[in-house]
């Protein structure tokens, strides 16, 4: 018999792990895309088929004799999974407060849940070799359905470590032109989404490489030698650096652009924008080049009309414009000290592991996704590998001072992109989000960010020989989502065929 609170137990433990799961490992965390998790969603999956069984065999049977200790072995299994689950965990990525919460709650309840189970397991283990049909009412049907959806789970998990093995990443090395001196080199923000990457790409070329962040934790996932530093007190006025990078900044997406969000916003970039220049200003050996971030909102919420960085721009009013013309204006105090000034105006920057496209992959990988509004808006997009690579351009490359449009050469409009991507994981791409909902939730933000239109060109960067890996959207994201060249048009499906005139 198997008393009721071990039965609630269960209930507890089977709403603590959905609610992880979905939340964390699919809603924020986005693990099922993201290279790095790989091992993590193979433990995740195995787990889960483990715990299938569990629920199925508590709600069907008792297992009795030599079937109680395979039960007994499958508990210690998933114990040792999640324990090396953990170590994995604390190894790759930074978990965020409400996960760890949330696993910890786990392995209380899962260690009360054993407490009730394994004297029973002793139990059934004396009685004759066999498996006893049993009906327990609802519990079996709610047993029974926790073990589907687990299962469910546990495909996912399994599917997306295999898709994962076929998207390896490309090696950092590559992405930073061999003919860049090795250098000194300061980057600011260089624990974020495109900093890490930009800093691991010059640790791999041999540069010596400084990350200013505001916690040491960040850094987890910088692979290799760097200093890390918290404040710019701690370089001292004789220490060489060569070039500064500054992607510094709360991200601008995410939140509702509410007065103290924008606050926010502003002083993130401006401080530590005007704490650089500070620097410069004492420095003995003062950097050649300075490459701070802006953002192709600089150009206005509705810029429809091609445009690259000889466009007369002016303030139409918006948030984003105002926010990257004082972020622009703080950074140029750089040219005082005649150091070479780029402002790196980024489009929407496209990677499985975080960004716009790290956002957009659940929904549309359930077949969920489509465009924003009526998708009639300009979309200037770049892949974060080549936006690492024009940063390293622009180190290396002395004529490029002033704006510099981060964005590739072929812009797509929303309803484009969003058939693209349908077609790129082979699903439909036909289900919108209406203006008014992103709107209504979001305001400003989605106005200018989600519904806002940029049609621009990357002219300075082509003129001065910069060459994009990935200047079309097609190819930039089968890339990123693990379709091979040579397969990319193999694998249609119905859905791809039937909703190729979408956009």
């Amino acid at each position: 018999m198997i008393p009721t609170t071990l039965w609630l137990l269960l209930c507890l433990q089977i709403a603590l792990g959905t609610f992880d799961m979905l939340f964390h490992h699919e809603l924020t965390e986005r693990l099922a895309w993201r290279r790095s998790q790989r091992h993590e969603l193979f433990l995740h999956g195995m787990r889960n088929l483990f715990y299938a069984v569990l629920f199925a065999g508590l709600g069907l049977v008792e297992v009795h004799g030599a079937f109680a200790w395979v039960a007994v072995a499958i508990l210690v299994l998933e114990l040792l999974i999640t324990l090396k689950d953990f170590v994995e965990e604390d190894r790759s990525r930074k978990l965020p407060a409400s996960e760890r919460v949330a696993h910890t709650l786990l392995a209380l309840n899962y260690g009360a849940i054993l407490a009730y189970l394994l004297p029973i397991l002793v139990v059934w283990s004396g009685q004759p070799t066999g498996l006893v049909g049993v009906d327990r009412g609802l519990w079996t049907y709610f047993m029974l359905m926790s073990a589907a959806g687990v299962s469910v789970f546990a495909v996912r998990d399994l599917a997306a470590a295999r898709r994962l093995g076929r998207m390896p990443a490309r090696r950092a090395a590559t992405l930073i032109p061999a003919s860049l001196p090795k250098q000194s080199v300061l980057i600011a923000g260089g624990t974020g989404f495109i900093g890490s990457r930009l800093a691991n790409a010059l640790i791999a070329r041999g540069h010596r490489v400084t990350v200013l962040t505001r916690r040491f934790e960040n850094a987890i996932g910088l692979d290799g030698p760097v200093r890390i530093v918290t404040d710019l007190a701690q370089i001292a006025n004789d220490e060489p650096i060569d070039a500064i990078v500054n992607l510094a900044g709360e991200p601008i997406a995410g939140w509702p652009w509410t007065a103290r969000r924008r606050r926010t916003l502003l002083r993130s970039r401006l401080r530590t924008t005007r704490k650089l220049v500070a620097l410069a200003a004492r420095l003995d050996h003062r950097p050649a080049c300075f490459v701070s971030g802006s953002a192709i909102g600089i150009y206005g919420a509705n810029a429809d009309a091609v445009a690259d960085e000889q466009t007369r721009i002016g303030d139409d009013g918006s948030f984003a414009y105002r926010l990257c013309a004082a972020w622009e204006a703080e950074a140029l105090k750089m040219e005082r000290f005649a150091i070479r000034t780029v402002l790196l105006r980024t489009g929407i920057v496209l990677d499985t592991e975080g960004g716009s496209l790290g956002q957009m992959l659940v929904p549309f990988e359930f077949g969920a996704g489509g465009p924003f509004g009526d998708g009639g808006h300009w979309m200037s997009w770049i892949t974060r590998d080549d936006l690492v690579r024009l940063i390293g351009h622009c180190l290396r490359e002395p004529t490029l001072r002033g704006a510099v449009n981060g964005v590739a050469p072929n812009p797509a409009r929303n309803r484009e992109f969003a058939a693209a991507l349908g077609r790129a994981l082979h699903r439909p791409a036909v289900i919108p989000v209406p203006a008014f909902v992103l709107e209504t939730a979001l305001g400003d933000l989605a106005r200018e960010i989600f519904l806002g239109s940029q049609n621009l060109r990357p002219t300075k960067a082509l003129e001065s020989g910069f060459r994009f890996d990935s200047p079309d959207l097609d190819g930039a994201l089968r890339k990123l989502v693990g379709i091979p060249p040579d397969r990319t048009r193999e694998r249609s499906t119905p859905w791809a065929g039937r909703f190729r005139g979408v956009g």
